[in-house]
């Protein structure tokens, strides 16, 4: 194939050759998918309601929310519909679209954790300046350049991996279209010019992670000195879901993008997809309502 614009569909992994282990593999997701809506459909459900939630922190959890039930509705129901139907099958525009939808919100769920480190810091070390800093207006632009940040890397990478040309087939070693696996099957030479708009990606998301560490650096020395076990234990519950949210969110990213291609294997590639497009989605609302009595507290008043 000499370009992309021979190639009309793709072939995405098959979880197994026997309709059995594909129908299992349909359930499996089905009850993934289905503990993702209802986790964060709930959170916002509850957030937009309660008006005692309406702060910057649940603001930003929202739009968290919205982001993951965007992001792994992206990714399942494609998959879960070829498991049932028992095929392959992707079209050409249709992985496109996945690839674009994909990238555009984990990056808008990146920044958007990054926003909720700030968010946490402001709030624990400059209390006295939260709403002046964390005003209404203020929110929105923050979330809303979370969202078209997103858009607009995701707009970039969609462009520059499509306009490659295909020469190594058209089958996917993944679940979903992903930017690695597309690369693969590009011309000798020519996924180069994708790899440098990668770097520019991860070297602003480093820049991120560091500012996401010394966020937390300085919450940690400020939550140490309060001088009551019941402050310090409220400060902890606020800001441990949020950095384990962001510890395995950016740690299967990086560790999906960053391998050498020595120990790249089909399966340790599917765990690691798994892993950073599956899971987070499904268990942040978990995460969050762990710790955070006030949001336990607004769920039972709004199921009851």
């Amino acid at each position: 194939m000499s370009n992309g614009s021979s190639i009309t569909q793709f072939l995405l992994l098959a979880f197994s050759d026997t309709q059995e282990l594909q129908l299992l593999h349909f359930w499996l997701f089905l009850g993934i998918y289905l503990a993702a809506l209802l986790g964060n459909g709930l959170i916002i459900i509850t957030i937009a309601c309660d008006q005692h939630l309406h702060t910057p922190m649940y603001f930003f959890l929202l739009n968290l929310s919205l982001v993951d039930l965007g992001s792994i509705t992206t990714t399942l129901p494609k998959s879960m519909a070829n498991s049932l139907w028992y095929t392959r099958a992707i079209s050409y525009a249709g992985c496109a679209t996945q690839l674009f939808l994909f990238v555009f919100l984990a990056s808008a769920e990146y920044c958007l954790l990054t926003i909720m480190a700030y968010d946490r810091y402001v709030a624990i070390c400059k209390p006295l300046h939260y709403w002046t800093l964390l005003g209404s207006r203020a929110c929105v632009h923050m979330a809303g350049a979370a969202w078209a940040s997103g858009f607009l890397n995701a707009l970039l990478h969609t462009a520059n991996t499509f306009s490659l040309p295909l020469c190594q087939g058209n089958v996917l070693d993944q679940f979903f279209c992903e930017i690695p696996q597309i690369l693969k099957l590009s011309c000798s030479g020519a996924y180069l010019k994708e790899v440098w708009v990668i770097m520019v990606s991860i070297l602003a998301g480093s820049g991120c992670f560091v500012f996401i560490v010394v966020s937390y650096v300085q919450i940690f020395r400020a939550v140490l000195r309060i001088p009551s076990e019941q402050g310090r234990h409220k400060a902890f519950s606020t800001c441990l879901p949020h950095l384990a949210v962001v510890s395995l969110f950016v740690s299967t990213l990086m560790f999906a993008y960053l391998k050498p291609p020595s120990i790249s294997s089909p399966t340790l590639d599917l765990v690691i997809a798994i892993l950073y497009s599956v899971v987070p989605p499904a268990v942040n609302p978990l995460i969050y309502s762990m710790r955070n009595e006030e949001l336990k507290d607004a769920m039972w008043t709004l199921m009851t």
